[in-house]
């Protein structure tokens, strides 16, 4: 109840408000009843409140909305074991008008961000490895994958920008690019990040050399990721995390050991 009237009170569009403040309602006559009949007066959360409102404001509030459903989801089913009926019946309602909430730019041009965020775990961990085994020096492979993602990421956006210019719809070309840009460049300087922060003379761990505990590094990242983004997807588009998560997994590793294989060659053929 508090946590849909705190955010009602932030929200600017008037038909999210207005869906909010029914909800919010609706939870206020719940517990109201709850109340009556149980005889007991029980305090929100004010941490958990406070926890939604902020995860609505950096995760959107499509998201904020879906997880909060989610970690609720046997509500219904309880209030019928206990006879009402009507209060579930009510919660029953409440993703379906959520999803009317889905006019967010993070949802509307999540395909964007899916571009940006995916071609650059593969096109850049790809090169990675074929830089790490083809040189050897942490700093030189951070160089040209900093020279390699920064360019690529311009030339996505443009591409993007493009591309959704010849759309029929109404996304905007300039709001695309934007968001594909973002997306692979932030990604291009945590995967690197590995190679800026290990030096040439790090002591070897489990025996593996400076340059090979960067790549690791940057691979376990590139995980986080993605299991960070598909945990994202599929609270806010109901998605299939499992299926997602292993296929891009799947693909960062068939990339990451054909790079490794070119960059060997490579290595061997100009006896560097």
């Amino acid at each position: 109840m508090e946590v849909y009237r705190r955010l009602a009170q932030r929200e600017k569009k008037p038909e999210n408000k207005i869906i909010l403040q029914k909800i919010a309602e609706q939870e206020s006559n719940h517990y109201n009843i709850l109340r009556e009949k149980t005889g007991q007066d029980v305090k929100f959360s004010k941490i958990r409140v406070y926890l939604h409102v902020i995860s609505s404001v950096i995760l959107g509030l499509t998201f904020s909305l879906k997880l909060m459903e989610k970690i609720e989801q046997n509500a219904a089913i309880e209030y019928r074991d206990l006879g009402f009926e009507d209060i579930a019946k009510e919660e029953d309602e409440h993703e379906k008008e959520l999803l009317s909430l889905l006019e967010e730019d993070a949802l509307n041009y999540l395909s964007s961000i899916i571009l940006g965020l995916s071609d650059a775990l593969v096109e850049l961990t790809g090169a990675l490895a074929g830089l790490t085994f083809a040189f050897q020096e942490l700093k030189i492979v951070a160089l040209a994958g900093l020279v390699t993602g920064i360019s690529a990421s311009f030339s996505m956006a443009a591409s993007e920008f493009l591309a959704t210019k010849e759309e029929d719809s109404s996304r905007s070309p300039f709001k695309a690019a934007l968001f594909t840009g973002s997306a692979y460049i932030i990604t291009v300087l945590l995967l690197v990040i590995p190679y800026l922060l290990l030096g040439d003379d790090s002591e070897n761990i489990f025996g593996m050399a400076p340059h090979i505990q960067a790549l690791a590094i940057t691979f376990i990242i590139g995980i986080l990721i993605i299991a960070l983004f598909n945990f994202y997807v599929s609270i806010a588009q109901d998605k299939s995390f499992n299926r997602k998560f292993i296929e891009m997994i799947f693909i960062l590793l068939i990339v990451t050991i054909i790079s490794f294989l070119i960059g060997l060659i490579l290595r061997e053929s100009f006896g560097l």
